[in-house]
């Protein structure tokens, strides 16, 4: 199902994907694939999860491709949304070698490769694109058994974008940081599965503070860590008084 917001139509891909479209035609895809949500190959571990469906999908669109970190880089993925002139912008912390999973090197992608930084600001055509600080707090909710991270600060970002006159937050694999809120957001795309990001409740409490016009949830139901109530999650961000949709066909 396409979602259209101001002058964007968005789509939720599955898993962490998702693809912007600017009233220009100018195409963006911020972590595409992995899982099978791009092949056709993805399940469900539990019946009747909310989450679009698995699709042999190669549109061979894209003019911006964003990776936010190692967990989200899927080479095959990026060449199945990826025009032939597209832009992959890559967190400089992702290292192909040390993923466990069959990928290409960064320098085997047939695309212009840009790393970013957070200090990075960057205009790509005619969107502007800002990583943004994305990890989980050292002993807090979303860590390891021996409250290690399961993303350690500088292990990967989110990205705000501004496309046409929107502006876009997909936060990334994060805690929700205090720096977020602090952002001008039009739409909002935050994690709600917890395990290893944000739950429900505090991207709920999040989407409050940002006041945005519009929130659209990923990266849940994919495997079983990430499943979540996402109906309580559209009733509570909607009891806060900010527009709220969900994107599962």
């Amino acid at each position: 199902m396409t979602i259209r917001h101001d002058d964007l139509l968005v789509d939720w891909l599955g898993y962490a994907g998702l693809r912007l479209e600017g009233p220009d035609g100018t195409v963006v895809y911020s972590d595409p694939g992995r899982y099978g949500t791009l092949t056709g190959e993805w399940t469900p571990d539990s019946p009747s999860v909310g989450h679009p469906k698995p699709t042999d999908y190669r549109p061979e669109d894209g003019d911006l491709v964003l990776v936010t970190h190692d967990h989200h880089y899927d080479s095959d993925a990026i060449e199945r949304v990826a025009s032939e002139d597209a832009t992959v912008v890559v967190y400089d912390a992702v290292y192909p070698p040390n993923i466990d999973r069959d990928v290409n090197d960064l320098d085997e992608l047939p695309y212009e490769v840009v790393k970013v930084n957070e200090e990075t600001d960057q205009l790509f055509g005619e969107v502007i694109v800002r990583p943004v600080e994305a990890y989980n707090e050292p002993n807090g909710p979303h860590t390891k058994s021996d409250g290690e991270p399961h993303h350690p600060e500088g292990f990967g970002v989110g990205y705000h974008l501004t496309l046409g006159d929107t502006e876009v937050f997909w936060p990334g694999d994060s805690d929700a940081l205090d720096g977020h809120a602090e952002l001008d957001v039009s739409l909002f795309c935050p994690p709600i599965g917890g395990s290893f990001t944000m739950d429900r409740k505090e991207a709920a409490e999040l989407a409050e503070e940002l006041d945005p016009d519009l929130v659209l949830p990923i990266h849940y139901n994919t495997f079983e860590a990430l499943e979540t109530d996402s109906g309580a999650f559209a009733a509570d961000v909607a009891s806060r008084g900010v527009p709220v949709v969900l994107d599962e066909k």
